[in-house]
């Protein structure tokens, strides 16, 4: 009987660290999950803002005849940013850092088209363009949301990935620190301001 017991011993001496190893690698992989399913959300939200502004442009068009030229920018700015969503791969940080720049950008363009907007009192009033502020206001904060969930399910999982000892654990199955959605210029960090 003290063979058998001391065979137990030893098997459990042997297993601890092997479910030791299991449950900081699982731990990691949820992690990165979870980030990438918080990086889905942003695309959702910028595909929903994308859509919009096609919309936008068209109910202007009638309105500002005369200012072609930003209408055009605000449709290549979105044709910039789509295309860094499309392209855009959690595990490439300058795929991030190019949407984010994608994304200032349009932000920029938009700003323009509604600072001239006030100039149209006739515009301010039309019901399609009150119902696209509204939507545009509600898909501005669903994206700020969640960008905010995504970075800060980065700082979780790059934590996790820095601290002992999982950062050996992350060494050994090639895991690599996430990038975060940041804006590189204060002129950036300025949200949208949809009013007519």
């Amino acid at each position: 009987m003290s063979t058998f017991l001391f065979i137990l011993i030893g098997l459990a001496v042997l297993l601890l660290p092997v479910i030791f190893v299991i449950g900081l690698y699982n731990g990691l992989v949820k992690l990165r999950n979870r980030y990438k399913n918080a990086f889905a959300q942003i695309d959702v939200q910028l595909k929903r803002r994308y859509d919009l502004i096609p919309n936008l442009v068209e109910s202007v068009k009638a309105f500002m005849t005369h200012e072609r030229e930003t209408l055009e920018a605000v449709i290549q700015a979105r044709n910039v940013a789509t295309s860094a969503r499309e392209h855009a791969n959690t595990a490439d940080a300058a795929s991030i850092q190019q949407l984010a720049s994608a994304e200032a950008g349009l932000g920029g363009a938009l700003g323009r088209l509604f600072a001239l907007s006030e100039s149209y009192p006739e515009l301010r009033s039309n019901q399609n363009m009150l119902q696209l502020q509204e939507e545009l206001t509600s898909t501005e904060s669903k994206v700020a949301f969640a960008r905010q969930s995504y970075n800060d399910a980065v700082m979780h999982y790059n934590n996790k990935l820095e601290m002992f000892p999982t950062n050996f654990i992350a060494g050994m199955f090639n895991f690599v620190p996430a990038t975060s959605f940041e804006v590189s210029s204060d002129a950036e960090r300025e949200s949208v301001t949809v009013k007519f």
